[in-house]
């Protein structure tokens, strides 16, 4: 048995703090925030990479993952559901790496003004707030602790943990010393009441801005922006005007649905995701960070990975 310190609390954190503890070790999750109050319960979330590099170890960690998501969807109470959708493309060229990981996913028939092509398929559709307390519950289930404060540097760890695991987000770099290539990439979404839409719809080419729309259980999530740099976690109301009236236009059901909730997060971008062990501390680590929009739709694949890459340290 290892004693094992993930410090982040997001999905990445808790996805791997379950897959440590599933393999029997003692594990402790150290923050200065839950999950309610990380970036996580900002996204969507639909299983779709976003803000992240293209390569064959994300392809593998998108297949991981993937799996593990449809698994999890067999318990209702995660709140994780299998959801058809379109990804709209207005490009010559659009990135499809992650369509062959995706079975039954098919060239889509009906497309809005303007677009040249799609991509009709069935995934998870995550309801954050359901599936953070799930995980969260399922990580207490199997032993593993929460401490809730500040860290300063992960040396502080030496003698108290055997391998410590960075997976903080934006504070990741700057806790290691050796990273400063991690820069927010600024989100805003506003939530509608949902009357029992299901389909989704991802539009990242829209010329007028970013542009998805995607049904939960509970509500209905439309973006965004992707404001590199940015930093404020105020909501902007010509910001939400300007996504209300794109995603109308996209989807003419949303039209005078009830605003529940707004939310704003900074994403965790990095030109690759940084999955590897760092020499030259008091104590063995592991980064994992860096995952900009994926985060949700990589962390189980990018669990295991870590779980795999530990067994040599």
């Amino acid at each position: 048995m290892r004693r094992v310190t993930v410090v982040g609390s997001g999905v990445i954190g808790l996805s791997i703090a379950h897959e440590f503890a599933a393999a029997g070790d003692e594990v402790t999750v150290v923050a200065d925030a839950d999950v309610a109050h990380s970036v996580s319960t900002v996204a969507a979330a639909v299983w779709f990479p976003y803000l992240g590099e293209v390569s064959p170890r994300v392809t593998g960690w998108l297949t991981r993952s993937l799996a593990r998501y449809r698994a999890v969807a067999l318990d209702d109470s995660a709140g994780v559901d299998l959801r058809l959708g379109t990804v709209i493309e207005r490009t010559a060229h659009p990135d499809r790496s992650w369509m062959p990981v995706v079975a039954g996913a098919r060239e889509a028939d009906v497309l809005p003004a303007g677009a040249l092509s799609g991509v009709r398929a069935t995934v998870p559709v995550i309801t954050t707030g359901v599936y953070g307390e799930w995980l969260t519950a399922r990580c207490r289930g199997l032993g593993v602790r929460f401490e809730v404060r500040a860290v300063a540097s992960v040396d502080e760890f030496a003698g108290g943990a055997d391998l410590v695991v960075v997976a903080g987000g934006l504070r990741s770099g700057a806790l290691l010393g050796d990273d400063d290539s991690v820069v927010p990439v600024r989100g805003q979404v506003v939530r509608l009441e949902n009357p029992g839409l299901t389909e989704w719809f991802i539009d990242d080419d829209n010329p007028d801005g970013l542009t998805y729309v995607v049904p939960r259980r509970d509500d209905i999530v439309c973006g965004g922006v992707s404001e590199l740099g940015a930093t404020s976690l105020e909501v902007d109301p010509a910001t939400e005007r300007a996504i209300l009236e794109r995603a109308t236009a996209l989807v003419p059901e949303l039209a005078g649905l009830r605003i529940v909730s707004r939310g704003v997060g900074l994403r965790p971008a990095r030109p690759t995701v940084r999955l590897e062990r760092v020499d030259g501390r008091a104590v063995p680590v592991i980064a994992c960070y860096g995952h900009g929009g994926s985060g949700v739709t990589l962390s189980w694949g990018c669990a295991e990975a870590v779980v795999e890459l530990a067994s040599a340290v």
